[in-house]
């Protein structure tokens, strides 16, 4: 009974995740602010739909846990928005272990060291599973935001070649979802929502 306690206390924890609020607008719902226990669900899914586009061997089911898993440190950690400045999120890191540490420090121990594991292979994109998660969560704020005149780009002046580096990992994960990334950027270029600098 002590493990399922522990599980059932990690399980309640992650309740906190949806009331961190990102910088990404929800169109389709007054362009509010969405969550990030949204957008992990929304990812997760995402990557089980664009799956056929990744290069070589990707296991989707370690892809979907990595995704589902990588942002619940901003339950302590707060989410940072992707184009601050570089100090900013520098200290990002620092609060995030701690948090993942704290997290999944929750749970009996080999379900704590699994879930830690992936979520540094997550956060060094290394591997194939990991670099295509990686992908995933890039590709979804550029489909919503080309799909919001800019949404979060356009409101907070943002460049095109920040997009692009951020959105890097697709080059070699997924190369044919990378080419329609370049076409949506110099769109959104092209269109004023995005800087040249």
């Amino acid at each position: 009974m002590k493990e399922l306690s522990q599980q059932l206390d990690f399980i309640l924890e992650l309740d906190k995740l949806k009331a961190v609020y990102r910088r990404a607008l929800i169109k389709t719902d007054n362009n509010r602010f969405e969550n990030s226990a949204e957008h992990s669900w929304h990812i997760a899914l995402t990557a089980h739909v664009l799956a056929p586009y990744a290069e070589g061997n990707v296991d989707i089911s370690r892809v979907t846990l990595m995704l589902l898993l990588h942002d619940i440190v901003e339950i302590d950690a707060g989410d940072t928005f992707a184009f601050d400045e570089k100090a900013i999120l520098a200290e990002q890191s620092d609060k995030e272990i701690a948090a993942a540490n704290r997290i999944f420090g929750l749970l009996p121990a080999p379900q704590k060291e699994h879930f830690t594991a992936l979520w540094h292979e997550f956060e060094q994109a290394e591997t194939p599973d990991a670099s295509f998660a990686k992908a995933m969560d890039r590709i979804l704020p550029l489909i919503q935001n080309m799909k919001n005149y800019g949404g979060s780009w356009a409101q907070n002046t943002v460049y095109k070649q920040q997009v692009i580096n951020r959105n890097k990992h697709l080059e070699s994960s997924a190369p044919k979802l990378w080419a329609y990334v370049l076409e949506q950027i110099d769109i959104a270029t092209a269109n004023g929502w995005l800087l040249t600098e």
